[in-house]
């Protein structure tokens, strides 16, 4: 256990009442995951939501307007554009999407996604797949091996995590948050079924790292692998079904409560 700065009396009741407190669909206003809440197609709401998560850093406000552009790109209707869009639909000028990430590497993702759901049967199919590794992480990593398997601009590879080469995939693991975890309390969708809620990890950042460090969920300095994988551990701990509950109460205390 880390060296806790804030002492509480009974750590879990507490994360508990905080996980329920934010996890409301208040939340969704200021929050990427307000894009794909604007569809109700699944297949829509899935291609939005990884497109999105892919962008999601920095400013919240920034990121859901860049999201925005990156929908209007695709006429409004994600799954269609990825399955039936031809060369001349896609935009030739580059210009800058959200920060690093620009058209070249928005047009080669949208090519890859036609690829990963015409040969692969989709992305939950590629991340529920064993063969592709023993854990969620391992087939993240394995996911952007396929998802790199076309002729690609080196550029645009970082845009993907590998957690087996030490990222902490904060952004691909709350896309999974967004997938798998219940639609019970109107914010994560629940659409995917071949994943449970218990392989879920943690979407490690700045907010839910300082958090975790001050409560003693977590002792390493770095936000990567390992410390997910630590972090991971503490929070099966309090809840083995639903560890990634916690995800809402660390960012909640952060970004809300300046705790």
């Amino acid at each position: 256990m880390g060296k806790l700065k804030i002492s509480i009396p009974d750590l879990k009741d507490f994360l508990d009442e905080k996980s329920v407190k934010y996890e409301s669909k208040s939340f969704i206003k200021d929050d990427p995951i307000l894009i794909p809440h604007q569809f109700t197609n699944q297949k829509d709401i899935e291609v939005s939501a990884f497109l999105t998560s892919v962008i999601s850093w920095g400013n919240r406000k920034s990121i859901i307007n860049s999201s925005k552009k990156i929908i209007d790109y695709m006429d409004n209707s994600p799954y269609d554009f990825i399955i039936n869009h031809t060369n001349k639909d896609l935009n030739k000028t580059n210009r800058s999407i959200h920060r690093t990430f620009n058209l070249i590497d928005l047009n080669y993702f949208i090519r890859s996604l036609r690829n990963i759901y015409k040969e692969y049967g989709g992305i939950e199919d590629i991340l529920s797949n064993k063969n592709n590794g023993d854990n969620l992480q391992e087939r993240i990593s394995s996911f952007k091996h396929i998802f790199f398997s076309l002729d690609y601009p080196d550029r645009t590879r970082k845009h993907l995590p590998s957690p087996l080469d030490g990222s902490s995939a904060k952004r691909f693991n709350m896309f999974l948050r967004w997938m798998v975890r219940t639609n019970e309390r109107g914010v994560d969708f629940g659409l995917w079924t071949k994943i449970d809620r218990s392989e879920l990890s943690l979407p490690l950042d700045v907010h839910t790292g300082r958090i975790g460090r001050d409560l003693g969920l977590l002792t390493r300095k770095l936000n990567d692998y390992k410390s997910v994988k630590e972090i991971d551990l503490r929070l099966r701990e309090m809840d083995p079904i639903d560890p990634v509950k916690y995800d809402y109460a660390l960012f909640g205390l952060g970004v809300y409560e300046n705790f």
